[in-house]
């Protein structure tokens, strides 16, 4: 890859720092795609003592380029994505990945493979992360920023993902009290 190529790929990426989620951060400020990617990835930098099985490094990668495709598309919550927002997103994202410098377009294909496939267990690793965060996120947003089926979403929300590993289970059960505590302590239901 030359340093043009390089640098085109760094314009594209560019465009997360800009795409808003439908969170807020503490403070109310409306969270970006890249802020969310960050933090799941020091997430999974977190953990390599927790899973030292699993190639967190790996992990990481997934976790840096699992919303790449929300530069195409924006994000669409997951709750409102339909299967025709999936297939747009992703053949977008193929067409992008196929026009990267061969070797990078390889191993970017073989993440998002592997990712979709959802059968390593560094792919689930990085799923249940993609899924918590946004739930840590919410607890940690004002809940005046919830919309009204979020109170139940975000007490039900990735506990069929994280059952692989009951580590990521008590971890949902710690995030779930947070929620149950600010819903409680904010006197809202």
């Amino acid at each position: 890859m030359n340093a043009r190529e390089y640098l085109e790929i760094l314009h594209v990426a560019e465009r997360l720092k800009d795409t808003l989620r439908h969170c807020t951060t503490s403070k109310g400020k409306p969270e970006s795609v890249a802020e969310h990617s960050w933090r799941i990835s020091l997430m999974a930098l977190l953990l390599r003592h927790e899973f030292p099985e699993l190639d967190i490094d790996k992990v990481v990668d997934m976790c840096l380029i699992h919303d790449l495709g929300e530069c195409f598309t924006g994000d669409i919550p997951s709750f409102r994505k339909t299967e025709q927002d999936r297939m747009t997103e992703d053949a977008l994202l193929a067409q992008w990945v196929a026009s990267l410098p061969p070797e990078l377009s390889k191993d970017l294909s073989a993440l998002y493979a592997e990712m979709d496939a959802q059968e390593t267990p560094e792919a689930k690793l990085y799923k249940s992360l993609d899924k918590l965060e946004a739930v840590i996120q919410h607890n940690e947003s004002p809940i005046t920023t919830w919309e009204a089926h979020e109170y139940t979403l975000n007490q039900t929300y990735a506990f069929d993902t994280v059952a692989f590993s009951a580590w990521l289970t008590d971890l949902r059960k710690e995030i779930l009290r947070d929620t149950l505590d600010k819903i409680d302590r904010e006197g809202k239901s």
